[in-house]
């Protein structure tokens, strides 16, 4: 039972971590969670000790976290050939 409550603490704090990210829209982060969730389910079925259910909760939080934290940004190539992205305000940001 303590296992489970483990569980349920950590996918609540990777959605609770996921929240508050404004550049990911929220398709983006149910397909990461989802994802992380089939991987994890096929974690489970292979690995022993480990069941189907309890991989998918644990990929599907990875998942979520992941993809709430990473930076997704578009780069374009300026006319001299320097890649930037643009942030929130349409301002280059060169890399």
């Amino acid at each position: 039972m303590k296992r489970n409550g483990l569980i349920v603490s950590a996918v609540a704090l990777s959605v609770g971590l996921a929240s508050p990210v404004m550049a990911q829209s929220a398709g983006k982060l149910l397909k990461g969670t989802a994802i992380g969730a089939g991987g994890g389910a096929l974690v489970g079925a292979v690995v022993p000790g480990v069941s189907v259910g309890t991989g998918a909760l644990i990929g599907g939080a990875g998942g979520a976290a992941y993809t709430a934290l990473k930076k997704n940004h578009h780069y374009y190539h300026d006319k001299h050939g320097r890649r930037y992205y643009l942030d929130k305000h349409h301002r280059r940001v060169y890399k």
